[in-house]
């Protein structure tokens, strides 16, 4: 309240020194009163106006208040007195209910006003126990303001912003850097004595903590002369603050506003917290691998866990700076030939939201060790050494266990469950497909870990099933779980998809939709992925094309997709591309067989089909337009970076920028009469199997950067189509520029690209109209066709910039395929 730092710096200063042993205990407040006995007459004056007014909140010589009434439940007050305390030399303390804020009743007469029993939930006598409220010792607290069934752990558990949170971050913080609790202290003396400063260092670490005393928002100029050349990164948000130079750092504090710096040289700044720090972590324990599940260890498995998603192919992030990374919940899986435990980490970055991520943990030592080291380096965690010498200790991805492997199988055929620190873990079974699948076999079944480039991690058992392990984890229950198991109990003779026959789940915390950490599925025995036939095919195409010499390519009369449907395939056309219109055929009725079972289920809340809206359409129109004016924005920033041809189509595009929003604003202009349902919803060639003349599709997951409510919004599934109709474009491409079986000489591209063409609008030609023969004459689908190219023209257009913005965060080179295929749907194309 004197908004001044002499009283700190003063009694510090005075502070004797202790043995190099020993610490102070810091703590603001405990279960006896806030003692005055060994200040002035003066301060104690001050203390008693300014905290205990009201005399019965005085005691003895003190005051009998809890923290949070001591400074006005104001939160920014108490963050900044934790902030104080925890970046001061010593060993903090926080009483317990001061991490919540936790209100006191003075009137219950001698010290027990601070001593009420701890509120942890709503519950009968605030969850401290059940027992007849009358016969606790006392009673729980009432005041309206801080009522135990507000504040609660409970309550501010489930709030990732409440107060109890913040704390959580503040203490994980402070044990990351043992300057807090063993350096020494540095105090500064800015002009402005609202403002507190002083520098912690220890061995190699120097910590900057600048703290505004004041209500009111301060400035102050600070002598880092010491520190010139070094960066400060604000430790909460990983936030690079101006390199520290010969002159006074300036800096402005919001009212009780304080910073936590890592003072960082140039060369090393962001090693912990940047892409490049993908290292196998060293770590040293006492007893044992176990040791880094404990408390006093935990900080250092973080440290590693986070360098080891850095360096894995499902880490989708890999661009995002990491602000701190914390273990939610541990789960011990025991099975007979293995221990490992299912750590779900949480992510927090310096921008965006936080994510969670699934990593199945086990040790191994011995030889065990070393064979698990040279035969899964990708899956390595951490090398472990235990004090004192001994055999060789690795933390590994469970992964790679066989056992583990088997456990997860076994877990979901026998339906257990598993505890972890606040969560449970329930296996799910779909009795009939995974009774049916698995046979009169009883042993255990052979795993392979697929090596694919995936997002998440795949297991194969016998060619008997296929599991999905999640990596990255949604907030709730998988699409992919929830429309597969929609599909097999509703359409249990269905082959279109393969049929689920298990899931694990996790339920982090009561009244929370459960999180879906694994979905087992039926193995669809397989010749490859369509695309990957796909490119197969177009290598042939080409092939024979190279061999005519005097033919020009059979090109269609219409120009947009839906008139190309409508035509029939020349003879030449025919010869040319072969099977695969007929398999283009195929994928169109399989899809459309796939889209009419999505729309089978009227009773289904989640499945039942809705009516395209005037405010829908609306909405639709707004959404897009915000998107593409984003992704425009970011092509004419990145024109000097494209190549000349790539340049040419991009400047054609963003000529086109209000055709663009033209296309966009059609689905405004009239009602169109038709249903949105759920889809597949990251549908391309990759998501569908090939089955010797015939296509199953897969993968219901979604786009995973897109959260798990958008990706359960239902729309229509002409969304589907065309971003089927983006992959066949991107495989005429992809083959043409040497990616397929038959290599194609840069001298032939000239020549062959009229013929790529033709191929990809004959053979989108086919696939749509098996789609439409089947769909047309479904309320699913507008009635007009003029309505279903509207449709279709938006969500091809919004794919094609989805894809050019992708191309140049990744692939400069290749933007040209997306933004030609813009140009084509504006009818723009040469």
């Amino acid at each position: 309240r004197m908004e001044d730092r002499f009283p700190i710096v003063d009694i510090l200063e005075q502070t004797p020194r202790i043995p190099d042993s020993c610490q102070w205990a810091l703590f603001l407040r405990n279960h006896d009163e806030l003692t005055l006995e060994m200040v002035t007459d003066e301060e104690r004056d001050f203390m008693y106006r300014v905290y205990a007014h009201d005399r019965q909140a005085r005691i003895n010589l003190g005051i009998r208040r809890r923290l949070a009434p001591l400074l006005n439940n104001d939160q920014k007050k108490m963050e900044l007195m934790n902030g104080l305390v925890f970046s001061l030399p010593g060993t903090p303390f926080v009483y317990y209910g001061d991490e919540i804020g936790m209100g006191d009743n003075f009137y219950l007469g001698d010290r027990n006003g601070v001593r009420t029993p701890m509120q942890w939930s709503a519950d009968r006598n605030a969850g401290f126990s059940t027992a007849n409220p009358q016969r606790l010792y006392l009673p729980v607290n009432i005041d309206p303001e801080y009522h135990y069934e507000t504040v609660n752990v409970e309550a501010q558990q489930n709030n990732p912003d409440s107060f109890l949170w913040w704390m959580k971050r503040l203490i994980a913080l402070r044990r990351r850097y043992r300057a807090f609790g063993r350096g020494s202290i540095e105090f500064l003396y800015p002009e402005n004595r609202k403002v507190l400063a002083y520098i912690r260092r220890y061995e190699n670490e120097t910590v900057l903590v600048v703290a505004n005393l004041s209500r009111h928002a301060q400035h102050a100029y600070l002598n880092l002369t010491g520190l010139s050349g070094m960066v400060p990164v604000e430790l909460f948000g990983r936030t690079e603050f101006p390199a520290v130079d010969d002159g006074p750092f300036s800096i402005t504090l919001g009212p009780y506003g304080f910073y936590w710096f890592f003072v960082e040289s140039r060369t090393t700044r962001g090693e912990v917290s940047r892409p490049s720090d993908t290292g196998i972590s060293s770590l040293t324990v006492r007893r044992g691998p176990e040791d880094l599940l404990t408390r006093a260890y935990r900080s250092r498995l973080e440290t590693a866990l986070a360098r080891y998603i850095r360096r894995s192919r499902w880490f989708g992030s890999k661009s995002r700076r990491i602000r701190i990374v914390n273990i939610q919940e541990v789960v011990p899986l025991s099975a007979a030939e293995v221990d490992a435990y299912l750590i779900i980490l949480r992510v927090e970055y310096t921008e965006g939201e936080a994510e969670s991520y699934l990593i199945p943990l086990a040790f191994a030592t011995g030889e065990r060790a070393t064979q698990l080291s040279s035969e899964s380096p990708k899956q390595l965690i951490a090398n472990l050494e235990q004090r004192g010498g001994g055999s060789q200790m690795i933390a590994i991805d469970a992964v790679a266990l066989p056992a583990f492997r088997a456990a997860l199988l076994d877990a979901i055929g026998r339906r257990r469950q598993f505890h972890g620190i606040n969560g449970v873990v329930a296996s799910l079974r779909t009795k009939t497909v995974y009774t049916r699948a698995r046979g009169d076999v009883h042993e255990r079944l052979d795993s392979i870990l697929l090596q694919g480039e995936q997002s998440n991690s795949s297991i194969v058992y016998d060619d008997k099933f296929i599991l999905k392990l999640y990596r990255k984890l949604g907030g709730g229950t998988s699409p992919e779980l929830e429309i597969g198991r929609f599909l097999t109990e509703k359409h249990p003779g269905s082959t279109t998809s393969p049929a689920v026959a298990g899931a694990i789940e996790c339920q982090l915390t009561p009244h929370v939709e459960p999180v879906t950490l694994c979905v087992l599925h039926t193995y669809v025995r397989n010749e490859g992925d369509a695309w990957t036939y796909t490119i197969d095919e177009l290598g042939r195409y080409f092939e024979h094309v190279l061999a005519i010499t005097d033919q020009s390519p059979p090109m269609p009369a219409g120009r947009m997709l839906l008139d190309i449907a409508q035509e029939d395939v020349p003879p030449f056309a025919d010869e040319t591309i072969g099977t695969y219109l007929e398999s283009a055929r195929r994928l169109g009725q399989r899809t459309a067989e796939l889209h009419l079972a999505l729309a089978s289920a009227m009773d289904d809340e989640g499945f039942a089909p809705e009516p395209f809206s005037a405010i829908y359409q609306r909405s639709l129109y707004h959404g897009h337009r915000a998107y593409a004016v984003q992704v425009l924005s970011q092509l004419r920033s990145a024109l000097g970076s494209l190549t000349p041809e790539g340049r040419g189509h991009a400047e054609k595009v963003l000529g086109k920028t209000d055709l663009i929003m033209s296309r966009f604003q059609s689905i405004t202009r009239r009602h169109i009469s038709a249903m949105r349902t759920r889809c597949h919803g990251d549908y391309h060639l990759g998501q569908v199997l090939h089955t010797r003349g015939d296509f199953v599709i897969i993968d219901f997951e979604g786009e995973p950067a897109r959260s798990l409510g958008e990706r359960r919004i239902k729309r229509s599934p002409l969304r589907d189509v065309a971003s089927m109709i983006r992959s066949f474009d991107y495989a005429t491409h992809v083959a043409l520029h040497g990616h397929a079986s038959t290599v194609v000489r840069p001298e032939d591209i000239p020549k062959l690209k009229g013929w790529a063409q033709s191929w990809y609008m004959w053979v989108t030609g086919e696939f749509l109209r098996a789609y439409m023969e089947i769909m047309s004459d479904t309320p699913v689908l507008p009635s007009r066709l003029e309505d279903s190219r509207i449709i279709m023209d938006i969500y091809l257009l919004q794919k094609a910039l989805y894809e050019v913005s992708y191309e140049l965060n990744n692939r400069p080179d290749w933007t040209s395929v997306p933004l030609q295929g813009i140009l084509q749907v504006l009818g723009s194309i040469e």
